[in-house]
């Protein structure tokens, strides 16, 4: 499993080069876990509706990811794991999608709960319409979570917030709810971050939870 740091890097960017990552893997390249942070833009998975860009202003881009409109920008950390599912590995079956999502939320809740969120959760119901797919403090959601997979090889991934942004998810209702339902490591914890550390215990808990070495 190799890592990856491609630092702030435009979204569409980021996209290209997934896609080239994804046909890297598929051709028996090695699988990587990609981490980065974007520019301020809002990301339009394949649900989104007219209602969820209520006044953002500024750049939008049209993804493959499922879920809805979402924010990515600097205050996060972002993981695209390029990952192959026709393998299998511990407690992940090939071809298994919903159990690769369930690895993705069980490696944000453990690291949220090792920097001191005894309360980080995942959930996969649905509130009427709008899907509670994500990590969720109490009532607030700290990370979402948005995949897409080609040929078996997954890419998009998830996003969680690290500091506090006043101007992060103003203009569009994240996935499906209002801004207001959007929280970060540093306001729950309510003191200051490093965001390196943070970084640095999510990307060890994706790649430990998702090495094909671990199969036994």
């Amino acid at each position: 499993m190799r890592i990856e740091d491609w630092g702030l890097i435009h979204y569409e960017e980021a996209t290209r080069r997934q896609l080239e990552a994804v046909d890297e893997v598929h051709n028996g390249g090695p699988e990587r876990i990609i981490v980065c942070t974007h520019p301020p833009v809002v990301t339009l998975g394949r649900g989104t509706k007219d209602e969820d860009l209520t006044g953002w202003t500024g750049e939008t881009y049209a993804t493959t990811r499922g879920g809805r409109a979402t924010y990515h920008g600097p205050n996060q950390v972002i993981i695209y794991p390029i990952v192959d599912l026709r393998l299998a590995r511990e407690g992940l079956r090939e071809r298994d999608v919903h159990a690769y999502l369930r690895a993705i939320e069980d490696s944000c809740v453990s690291v949220l709960k090792k920097i001191g969120l005894p309360n980080a959760e995942a959930r996969t119901t649905k509130s009427g319409e709008i899907s509670l797919t994500g990590v969720w403090i109490g009532a607030k959601k700290i990370a979402s979570i948005g995949i897409a997979v080609r040929r078996w090889i997954t890419y998009h991934g998830v996003a969680i917030n690290v500091l506090h942004d006043p101007a992060a998810f103003k203009g569009i209702q994240p996935c499906g709810f209002s801004s207001n339902i959007m929280t970060s490591i540093e306001e729950e914890l309510s003191e200051t971050i490093n965001y390196s550390l943070v970084r640095e215990e999510f990307v060890g808990e994706f790649a430990r939870k998702l090495a094909l070495s671990s199969v036994t």
